[in-house]
């Protein structure tokens, strides 16, 4: 009980690696590391970046040079639990948490090596919008048949 007589909110947990549908393998690098000795907490942005838009590119849903419509973040965050160090591999593993009409919400998992529950874990908000306007379009029926193999 707080001293208001309310209950205080459940802290959220690790995920464990098995919720998750895709991995991608990122070396941790020197550069990551602050004066701490550890992967500094603005890099997991960097990492679920580096994650949502691989998996993209890799399924065929976005040309970052050319495409006519591409992917913005509306909104991030992320919540820590155990360090990342260099050198390492930090594993991120990738779910789709909603699809909605033009927004995709990711759930990415950032995992110390073979680690099975996440060192930090967060959410991406994705929005699908046309690449000159920047105003948003709904999700093509084709692009959503590749997103939901994440959900």
């Amino acid at each position: 009980m707080t001293a208001n007589n309310s209950v205080a909110p459940e802290r959220v947990k690790p995920m464990q690696r098995s919720v998750f549908r895709s991995f991608l393998e990122i070396p941790t690098r020197w550069m990551d590391v602050d004066i701490y000795g550890h992967v500094n907490n603005v890099q997991y942005l960097s990492y679920f970046d580096t994650a949502v838009n691989s998996w993209y590119i890799a399924n065929g849903l976005l040309d970052p040079m050319h495409g006519k419509t591409v992917f913005l973040v509306a909104e991030t965050g992320c919540t820590y639990f155990t360090e990342l160090l260099f050198p390492n591999t930090v594993s991120a593993g990738l779910k789709i948490e909603k699809l909605g009409g033009s927004s995709v919400i990711f759930r990415i998992g950032l995992f110390s090596g073979n680690e099975p529950s996440s060192a930090a874990h967060g959410r991406f908000v994705h929005i699908h919008v046309d690449r000159k306007t920047r105003r948003p379009l709904p999700i093509p029926d084709e692009t959503r048949k590749v997103l939901e193999t994440l959900c």
